[in-house]
């Protein structure tokens, strides 16, 4: 995470909001071919003691054997970024930069099984179905019958739950009102500019 305080997210549903909006995550773990990355969707779910984040690998995924085995993940999930130019403040002598969102999400992991993996896959497909409304959502029981089970045999669900969650939110914060407004407004129509004004880490 950045280290500069002005970028951190402090609000916990502003984290959250930016999983849901942003879910596809990289997954870093040490395995025995050493350090690898994955990318799946995850859903954010709250249980007893806490937020978990549900996601799923193929089984052939070298990181799979090494979840199964307890290895810990770190979990990103970027946003909206782009290029801030100079040029863009009043003030002189500035220097390049970048704003970004980002989330990570760190901590042990756990396998699901069979009927906790089915439960993610229908919920995950139902909460990406329903960005792409008024479409009529797609279910699984449009497949035709035992496709779905024998692809299930190919992938494993699992569990990371975070014992550090963090975003890094970095929307000009350091600068002058004026200053940001000035970049947000050369920004134009992206996202980032959206995202800045007002910051939900102000």
């Amino acid at each position: 995470m950045h280290p500069a305080a002005p970028f951190r997210a402090g609000d916990a549903d502003v984290v959250l909001a930016h999983l849901a909006a942003h879910p596809l995550m990289a997954l870093f773990a040490v395995c025995e071919a050493g350090l690898r990355v994955a990318h799946a969707p995850v859903i954010v779910r709250q249980d007893g003691e806490g937020v978990v984040l549900d996601f799923h690998l193929s089984r052939h995924n070298a990181l799979t054997a090494a979840f199964g085995g307890g290895a810990a993940a770190l979990a990103v999930s970027q946003g909206p970024d782009a290029y801030v130019s100079p040029d863009w403040y009043a003030q002189a002598d500035q220097v390049p930069t970048w704003n970004y969102l980002t989330v990570e999400a760190e901590g042990g992991v756990t396998p699901l099984d069979e009927a906790a993996l089915v439960a993610l896959l229908d919920d995950l497909s139902a909460q990406e179905e329903a960005r792409l409304a008024p479409k009529i959502p797609w279910t699984r029981h449009k497949m035709s019958p035992g496709r779905f089970e024998a692809m299930l045999a190919g992938i494993q669900g699992f569990r990371l739950r975070p014992h550090r969650l963090e975003g890094t939110f970095k929307l000009s914060q350091n600068k002058a009102a004026d200053e940001r407004a000035r970049v947000a407004a050369a920004l134009g129509d992206r996202p980032i500019a959206q995202a800045m004004g007002p910051s939900p880490t102000d």
